[in-house]
């Protein structure tokens, strides 16, 4: 990481704010988290953080966006802007300066939860030598929810078959109407899950760029011919 870019990240404080908790410190951290684009949903390591800015790491080149949001296992989600990208790590200014504590202790009144992604994606559902669609709704490394018309009981065995996915046998774990979360047998590791999630939506990769590449706004001003 070059000076420029972590200045990007831990430096990133309106000039002449102070804070007597010290929260434009760069805090070093490895914790999971999702980017939140138009695209679609992203499995990211969060790697340091400040006031005004975080690091993050990927497992895929970073989506071709400027503004997103990330949001933590807590549920609470920060508009950024990108700054600066390479290879698999970028850096992002908050569109507000944050509580790096708050951040890093992931204050909540809801339990966190492991990353879930939200995915659109049909494919078939197996069980007692029938098969039905369904909708892929959302995955993570340990579950999934579908939604699909056919009835399922609770524990029921399943065997689910999804394009870009391998074949994942599962229990249903609970039912609101057509949706059902399943549990696989097995546990996919973060960076399987990151690939899953990228080959079942849009991605377009961005140009690698430092904070000096980001262009200033410009605005044009139309030209008024006179008359005459």
């Amino acid at each position: 990481m070059t000076k420029a870019e972590l200045n990007e990240t831990a430096s990133l404080a309106p000039a002449g704010q102070s804070d007597q908790r010290g929260a434009d410190r760069a805090a070093l951290l490895i914790r999971t988290a999702k980017l939140i684009c138009q695209t679609g949903e992203y499995a990211c390591m969060i790697r340091d953080v400040s006031q005004s800015g975080v690091r993050l790491r990927l497992f895929h080149a970073m989506p071709a966006e400027t503004f997103v949001f990330l949001e933590l296992a807590n549920g609470e989600v920060y508009p950024m802007e990108n700054r600066w990208c390479r290879g698999n790590e970028a850096g992002f200014r908050f569109a507000q300066p944050i509580d790096v504590d708050n951040f890093i202790t992931e204050t909540s009144t809801y339990p966190r939860r492991p990353i879930r992604l939200r995915v659109e994606a049909h494919g078939q559902l197996f069980s007692s030598g029938r098969s039905a669609p369904v909708i892929l709704r959302d995955l993570s490394q340990a579950g999934a929810r579908i939604e699909t018309t056919t009835w399922l009981a609770l524990q029921q065995p399943v065997r689910l078959v999804i394009d870009g996915l391998p074949e994942r046998l599962a229990l249903v774990r609970w039912r609101n109407r057509y949706d059902h979360g399943l549990a696989f047998d097995y546990s996919s590791r973060l960076d399987e899950l990151a690939a899953y999630a990228r080959k079942l939506q849009p991605f377009v990769p961005r140009v690698e760029m430092t904070s000096a590449d980001v262009p200033a706004l410009v605005v044009q001003t139309p030209q008024i011919r006179a008359n005459g």
